[in-house]
């Protein structure tokens, strides 16, 4: 039988207010992770390792920290005369709609036209803000043979949590409620924001709802799609039982890097068939110097160490001076601790200075942000942000 020809729809539009500072100069799906990587390279690469290589990126807050990463897409093997990626700028136009697009079911239906164009027998629609591996074609397949119109994936997490996102009902593999942010959770069987849908049908109820939809428009998938289809008897679920972490707000983003940490990590940046791939650059090696001590730490390229740092995740540029001391953080691109400052249980963004003798946070207190190419020369208390928000 051939296999089904499938289009992949990265929704990496969002403006990531939950990260707070972390997205001040740039979109959340471009916030660096793991060092030297980006969201967006998570849901990229599940792309490439399933096979899948006609991808589309729908991009619109501040999508030039996303243009020169995303180039021509060569890294996960989109760099195609056919296919290959496609990246969709916003638009203030569309489906008879002016303005800005008010959510992902409305940026879906200002795509509709190019969507049908395509051709494609499945539409994977894929968020860029949680990091996971998923083999996306083995969910089609899976979606194909069910004869439903959408396949949520979904998983577990914290009951505390759950409200936090689309909260379903299941029976027998068919989903027979879905409540998106619920005040009062019934459960804690989310969907993890990866769909596979049949486009066509969807294409048309999403028109139907678009009619009825008056001045807020369709918003998300969540308010008004996804509920018409499991009405509908039309949704299943893919059950996903490995590592998935939504990073959306700075604690996650930060508890998430930890997990990178130590001899058996619970999430590998480099697992043997299945790497995180992303766009190389021009760094050199990384340097430890004479004196440098270093516990459990993520190095990226063009790092330099020469003091103290423990369970810590580092980005390209990084300098650690001799005398100084990180512990418990994660440090963005070109970041510089001079010696006798000490950063503990902090997330600095890039170009940051940690002057000499400051202290950032505590060892068990919440957690410090510090925005882009700030000075910091006292101390800041935990849960202080520099520059504090708004």
């Amino acid at each position: 039988m051939a296999r089904p020809r499938t289009l992949a729809l990265v929704l990496a539009g969002g403006k990531g207010g939950r990260l707070e500072s972390l997205t001040t100069v740039r979109a959340k799906p471009a916030v660096p992770y793991g060092g030297h990587h980006r969201l967006v390279d998570v849901s990229l690469s599940n792309c490439a390792h399933s096979g899948i290589d006609e991808v589309w990126v729908s991009v619109q807050h501040n999508p030039v920290s996303l243009g020169e990463h995303l180039a021509n897409g060569r890294p996960w093997d989109l760099d195609r005369n056919r296919g290959g990626m496609l990246v969709l700028h916003p638009r203030t136009t569309g489906e008879g709609r002016d303005g800005w697009s008010s959510g992902t079911a409305d940026g879906l239906l200002r795509d509709a036209d190019l969507i049908r164009g395509a051709g494609a027998d499945a539409l994977v629609v894929v968020s860029a803000d949680a990091v996971y591996r998923l083999d996306y074609a083995a969910v089609v397949e899976e979606h194909r043979a069910s004869g439903a119109l959408v396949t949520m994936v979904t998983t577990r997490v914290d009951p505390a949590d759950a409200g936090r996102y689309g909260v379903v009902q299941v029976e027998d593999g068919r989903v027979v409620d879905y409540a998106l942010k619920p005040d009062d959770p019934q459960g804690d069987l989310v969907c993890n924001e990866v769909f596979v849908f049949d486009p066509l049908p969807v294409l048309e109820l999403l028109e139907e709802l678009a009619a009825d939809a008056g001045e807020d428009g369709l918003q998300d998938l969540g308010h008004g799609l996804l509920p018409a289809l499991v009405a509908r008897g039309q949704a299943r679920e893919h059950r996903f039982e490995g590592y998935w972490r939504d990073v959306g707000t700075l604690d996650a983003y930060h508890s998430s890097h930890m997990e990178l940490l130590g001899a058996d990590p619970a999430f590998r940046l480099d697992e043997d068939g299945w790497p995180v791939l992303t766009r190389g650059g021009k760094r050199g090696p990384s340097r430890l110097l004479t004196g440098a001590e270093v516990d459990d730490v993520l190095l990226s390229p063009s790092t330099t160490v020469a003091g103290r740092v423990e369970r810590s995740v580092l980005s390209p540029g990084v300098v650690v001076e001799a005398g100084a001391v990180v512990r418990d953080s994660v440090l963005l691109h070109d970041t510089v601790v001079r010696s006798g400052a000490t950063v503990t249980r902090a997330v600095l963004d890039a170009e940051v200075v940690v002057e000499g003798g400051a202290e950032v946070g505590a060892p068990d207190g919440e957690l410090v942000l510090v925005g882009f190419g700030e000075h910091v020369r006292g101390r800041l208390a935990p849960g202080a942000r520099q520059p504090s928000p708004g």
